[in-house]
């Protein structure tokens, strides 16, 4: 505090005659008959000596602001109370002048309490018919605020504000106290920073905005002086009503007259002043996540507010860091990127409209930050009104006979983040990259190969009443789309190709705990007791590498970041940056990130995730079929992902991802995940689409990045020659091949060759091949032509793949 000067014999004179006043004022209120007796004034002076003189000033309540990532674009305001505090420099003289005009005169003249005016108001308060004045200087008025919002327990907000000589008198002895503690300056502007000028605008900047949609600096002689003249009343003197309007415009007047008494301004300006018919804007601060600047960014904006109701840095409980929020008066510089958050709201929409029961979802996280860029889902984020339902009635069946209505078009659940009852979808075939990511771990290169059958007899058991267990036995079977074979793949091409055939061996092979592991370092969470009691006894858990656990899009998102970043995991964040009042940065808006997967097997997992996209490395061996492959000529830029779709294609989904951004998408009916709607992918009204067309936005005027290429060793392994057996028969070839360290398998169909019919015709693949591969031996048809390695056979990588649902079987994706 900034003390001021003072004569020492005029803060004396002062403390004698305001304990003598008080004496007067405190002995008429209780007996008037003796209320000029020398025993009042001496029992008033001990009184009012005895008064606390330490006022303990709390910060009021204030607004918190919320920003795109371009700290400009409102996104949200929340508050308690719509207040600014702002320095005197930021409020217009006219303001400051105007306030003194309204409420006192001599503001600057007195020492925080008007000897002459409380006389005057006990001399007038004594006499019958007269209307009772106050004596309140505006120092006075500051301290009556500050002890109500300092106050812990709301009967001392009673005691602060209720019309007693007791009130009066605490209020006039700290009042010369915080004379001798502030400057006049000080107070005045800590005062407008407090008052309360109606319509939920509390301090001058929300007052300003509120009516005038200006910055307190801006405000005209007419502006001003109507804001200093509503803080008596402010909803007597309200302009924005009926009755109000000309109370307020005469208050107005008033007190640009006092402005000229008090030589503020001259009567030319008052009169020029009051010729300005009184208009204000009426335009209350939109509060919360369902008044967001746009609509469909509430969905981000609850997300925020979720993720700040967890972190401890603000409080011990829900209920602090929620008050912290609303009354804290931070500037939230958010993470939404407002470039991709557009993008994804068209292409959602796009997709499907608002009154579809099939939800679009679509997550945007930056890897190597973990900052969330967008949330984008074809829903209004706001309340059903329960008086007037807008919403359809449920899909789910159950609830449809009961008239309940669904989440659609309009709700307030995080769809795309999870949580109060949202536990996730599942995402089908976008799991198998964790299955490569644990194979990478083990070892295993990208061009291990697999003879993925049309059925795989796996030692996973499940209930042999399962559609997915082998006939007769309790052993897990999955099988491929249209229940063909998959031939020998590695997994670039299994990958590409969602061999379902290819992946479950894989994770047999390498240990479905691994890939489960692998999948929760990347970023997947368990929401559901089925999921987290498998993940329990994740040996046995077949079907995880076919993506039938339940997650979000968001989730999703940042696991495949995750890889994109080159294995560093960062914990998904819609912040940027926070500052407090002061304008201090907070640490808590830092990314926080750690390396999960070594640089080599996160390079060599997107390497295998290019190829479903139509994207190719200098090291990739893709194949022909894609699943997605048109998203690389869409995005324009190197991409990797992966689609996937579930059993009875109940779910779509699709991740895309540059190095900038890994955009992921969800297709499905939150309201019945049993759904008889068929979830698409490349159609228009699909999955797919959102995700390249959000991607494809955001990527506008950014840099081309490539993908690092990963090493030769965990792309190729252990090559080794594979042995001539041409024309020779086909035990011997098996005996060449299993001798030179192979894994040999007979094709069915036979090839044209110049070997005698029956013999093997050569290899495939031929030349060289990873130690321990699979070589499929071709067998010749006697017809003479061809020449061996030639395509042909089970050696070649087969249809698209699926995946085994949960219990049946799952097509895919």
């Amino acid at each position: 505090m900034r003390k001021r000067d003072h004569n020492v014999l005029t803060n004396a004179a002062s403390l004698l005659v305001c304990g003598l006043l008080a004496g007067v004022v405190v002995a008429a209120a209780a007996f008037p008959a003796v209320a000029m007796s020398g025993l009042a004034a001496k029992a008033g002076a001990e009184t009012f000596g005895a008064l606390p003189t330490e006022l303990t000033v709390a910060r009021a309540p204030q607004i918190s602001y919320l920003l795109a990532s371009d700290g400009k674009t409102p996104l949200a305001t929340m508050y308690d109370e719509n207040r600014r505090d702002v320095k005197q420099a930021d409020i217009s003289p006219y303001m400051q002048k105007a306030i003194i005009a309204a409420e006192d005169h001599d503001f600057y003249k007195h020492n925080g309490v008007d000897i002459n005016g409380v006389a005057r108001a006990f001399v007038n308060n004594q006499s019958e018919g007269s209307g009772r004045q106050g004596a309140s200087t505006l120092t006075m008025q500051y301290v009556r605020l500050a002890i109500a919002y300092s106050a812990t327990h709301p009967a001392d907000v009673v005691a602060a504000t209720e019309d007693t000589s007791a009130r009066k008198l605490r209020e006039m002895r700290l009042a010369l106290q915080v004379d001798k503690e502030f400057s006049k300056d000080e107070i005045l502007t800590r005062y407008l920073n407090l008052a309360s000028f109606g319509n939920g605008a509390y301090g001058i900047y929300a007052a300003s905005q509120v009516y005038f949609g200006k910055p307190p600096s801006k405000l005209k002689i007419e502006e001003a002086a109507l804001l200093a003249g509503m803080v008596k009343a402010p909803t007597t003197n309200d302009p924005t009503t009926e009755a109000g309007y000309p109370l307020a415009k005469d208050r107005r007047d008033y007190v640009i007259q006092n402005m000229v008494e008090i030589k503020a301004i001259t009567q030319q300006e008052a009169d020029a002043a009051k010729a300005v018919e009184l208009k204000v804007k009426d335009k209350r601060t939109p509060n919360g996540c369902v008044a967001a600047n746009v609509n469909s960014w509430g969905f981000f904006c609850d997300y925020f507010y979720r993720w700040w109701l967890q972190q401890e840095t603000f409080g011990s409980s829900r209920y602090d860091r929620d008050r912290r929020l609303k009354s804290g008066g931070y500037t939230v510089v958010t993470s939404i990127d407002v470039q991709a958050q557009k993008g994804a709201d068209a292409a959602v929409r796009r997709s499907k409209s608002e009154n579809s029961k099939e939800a679009a979802m679509v997550a945007v996280v930056e890897p190597g930050t973990g900052r969330v860029r967008a949330l984008a889902v074809n829903r209004q984020f706001k309340l059903d009104d329960p008086k007037n339902p807008k919403n359809k009635i449920s899909s789910d069946p159950a609830k449809s006979k009961k008239k309940i209505r669904g989440n659609y078009p309009a709700t307030v659940n995080p769809l795309l983040t999870g949580g109060d009852g949202i536990t996730g979808y599942q995402a089908g075939s976008t799991f198998k990259i964790f299955t490569i990511l644990a194979a990478l771990e083990k070892g295993l290169p990208l061009s291990y190969t697999i003879n993925a059958p049309q059925q795989f007899k796996s030692e996973y058991i499940i209930s042999p009443s399962s559609d997915a267990a082998c006939p007769g036995t309790h052993f897990y079977c999955p099988t491929n789309s249209g229940l063909k074979a998959g031939g020998v793949q590695n997994m670039w091409t299994a990958f590409a190709q969602s061999v379902n055939t290819y992946f479950v061996p894989l994770q047999q092979q390498v240990g479905a705990e691994n890939v489960v592991s692998a999948a929760k370092r990347a970023g997947i969470q368990f929401r559901t007791d089925e999921d987290l009691t498998l993940e329990k006894g994740a040996h046995q858990w077949g079907a995880f590498t076919l993506g039938v656990s339940q997650t979000t899009p968001l989730d999703l998102a940042n696991a495949y970041a995750t890889l994109a970043a080159d294995g560093t995991y960062c914990e998904p964040i819609p912040v940027q940056e926070i500052r407090d009042p002061d304008g201090n940065k907070l640490d808590i808006a830092n990314p926080r990130c750690e390396k999960r997967f070594s640089t080599d097997v996160a390079r060599a997992a997107v390497d295998a995730a290019r190829c479903p996209v139509g994207d190719n490395s200098t090291t990739s061996k893709c194949g022909s079929s894609r699943t997605a492959g048109v998203v690389k000529g869409i995005v324009d830029a190197p991409v990797a992902g992966k689609s996937g779709t579930t059993d009875s294609e109940k779910t779509a989904a699709l991740v895309a991802m540059t190095k900038q951004y890994s955009v992921a998408g969800i297709m499905a009916d939150p309201d019945w995940p049993q759904t008889n709607v068929k979830m698409k992918h490349k159609e228009k009204d699909g999955i797919n689409p959102p995700v390249y067309e959000t991607l494809r936005d955001a990527m506008k005027g950014k840099d081309r990045i490539p993908f690092a290429a990963p090493g030769q060793k965990i792309s190729e392994g252990d090559q080794r020659s594979i042995p001539d057996v041409k024309c020779v028969s086909v035990d011997q070839a098996k005996s060449r091949l299993k001798g030179a360290g192979f894994e040999p398998v007979v094709s069915d169909a036979k090839v044209p060759s110049s070997c005698p019919a029956g013999t093997a015709h050569g290899t495939s693949p031929d030349g060289r091949t990873i130690k321990g591969g699979v070589v499929t031996i071709q067998v010749s048809n006697g017809g003479g032509g061809g020449t061996p390695g030639t395509p042909g056979g089970a050696g070649q990588p087969g249809q698209p793949g699926g995946q085994p649902g949960r219990p049946g079987g799952r097509p895919g994706g």
